[in-house]
C-alpha cells in the first residue's frame, strides 16, 4: 500500500498543477476534471516544455484510452464561475480548448479545435483581442466567444459566432433582436445547458444592474437575454446555481426564480434548494495519475527513439 501511495504521489507531481483558463478573472479553471459527453472525459494538463497533454479518459472504469502530446499550453475552459466546464460539442466529436490567461486584457488569444475520435489538432486558432471561450453547438460547427470590448472593464463584452472549419469569426455578433439598443453586461455566474446541447443557459449578475439569464441557441446563432427582475437586489446570486426540469421546459434559478422556456417568462419560485444539473464526480485524482501514467510511458518511448538515433549514429 504505502509503494502505490507514493507512485501515486510522484504521478500526481509529474502531472503539474491545473491552470486558469480563457475567463476574465484569474484561477477559475475545471482542473483534472476536464470535461465528459457519454462514456468519454477529456482532460488536459501541462506536460512541460511548453506542451499540454490531452487524454481520452473512460467515465467507466477511469482508464486512459487515447492521449496525444499538444504544442503549446492549452486547457479545457471553464464557461462561468461555478466552474461549469465548455467545449466539448454534444456529439462527442468536437472538444475546443484555450491557452490560460495570464493577464487581463491580453493582446491575442489562442483556440485549439480537436477532433476527438483521433486526439488530432484539425486547427490552430489565434485571434487578435481578448476572448474567452463561451459555449459549442451540438455538432461543433460552431464555437461561440465572449469578446471583452473594454480593457479595464471585463463586464463589458460582445458574443461572437467563430467557425470551427475555417477559424474565421462571424462577421455580426450575436445579440438578442428585441434588444439591439441594449449593451450586455456582468459577471457569468452558472451555467447548464439542454440535454441536446443546443442551447446554453448562463446566469448573469448584470454587473450592478438587473441579473439576466443570456440564452444561446447555439445551433441557430441567436440569443434572448432574460431579465430577472424578482432577482434585483439579491445578495446570494453568486451561490445560485442554474437547473432544468426534467421535460428540459423549465429553467430553474436557484430556489428563488423559474424560467418557463417556451414563453421566456419569469417568475418567483420555491422550488427546493438545487445544485444543477452539474455532476460531481471524483475524477481529479484519477485523471491526474491517468494521465500521468500516459505522459511517462510517452517520455519513456521518446528517450528510446532518441537512445537508438545515437546508436545508428555512433556505428555509423
Amino acid at each position: 500500500m504505502r509503494r502505490a501511495l507514493l507512485l501515486l504521489g510522484a504521478l500526481l507531481a509529474f502531472a503539474g498543477p491545473a491552470r486558469a483558463d480563457g475567463l476574465p478573472v484569474l484561477g477559475i479553471d475545471v482542473g483534472p476534471d476536464g470535461v465528459a459527453v457519454g462514456s468519454a472525459r477529456y482532460v488536459a494538463l501541462p506536460a512541460g516544455g511548453g506542451r499540454t497533454m490531452l487524454a481520452r479518459v473512460s467515465t467507466r472504469d477511469g482508464r486512459v484510452r487515447a492521449f496525444r502530446l499538444l504544442k503549446g499550453n492549452l486547457t479545457v475552459p471553464a464557461v462561468a464561475y461555478d466552474g461549469t466546464a465548455g467545449g466539448l460539442a454534444a456529439d462527442g466529436h468536437t472538444l475546443v480548448l484555450i491557452e490560460p490567461r495570464a493577464s487581463f486584457p491580453r493582446k491575442t488569444t489562442t483556440l485549439a479545435v480537436v477532433d476527438t475520435r483521433r486526439l488530432r489538432l484539425n486547427r490552430l486558432v489565434r485571434l487578435r483581442g481578448d476572448f474567452s471561450f463561451d459555449a459549442i453547438s451540438p455538432t461543433g460547427r460552431w464555437a461561440y466567444l465572449v469578446e471583452y470590448t473594454s480593457p479595464t472593464d471585463p463586464t463589458r463584452y460582445d458574443v461572437r459566432a467563430l467557425s470551427t472549419a475555417t477559424g474565421r469569426l462571424a462577421p455580426r455578433r450575436i445579440v438578442d433582436p428585441r434588444e439591439r439598443g441594449d449593451k450586455m453586461r456582468g459577471n457569468p455566474l452558472a451555467r447548464v445547458s439542454s440535454a441536446d446541447g443546443r442551447w446554453a443557459y448562463t446566469l448573469y449578475d448584470g454587473a450592478g444592474g438587473t441579473p439576466f439569464v443570456h440564452a444561446l441557441d447555439t445551433s441557430a446563432r441567436t440569443a434572448r437575454c432574460i431579465d430577472l427582475d424578482v432577482l434585483a437586489g439579491r445578495e446570494n446570486l453568486w451561490r445560485m446555481r442554474l437547473s432544468l426540469s426534467r421535460d428540459g421546459a423549465e429553467l430553474r434559478v436557484g430556489s428563488a426564480a423559474s424560467v418557463d422556456l417556451s414563453s421566456f417568462r419569469v417568475s418567483a419560485a420555491s422550488v427546493g434548494a438545487t445544485r444543477g444539473t452539474k455532476v460531481e464526480l471524483p475524477w481529479g485524482v484519477v485523471a491526474a495519475a491517468a494521465l500521468a501514467v500516459a505522459g511517462l510511458l510517452a517520455v519513456l518511448l521518446w528517450r528510446r527513439r532518441d537512445g537508438l538515433r545515437a546508436g545508428r549514429a555512433v556505428r555509423g
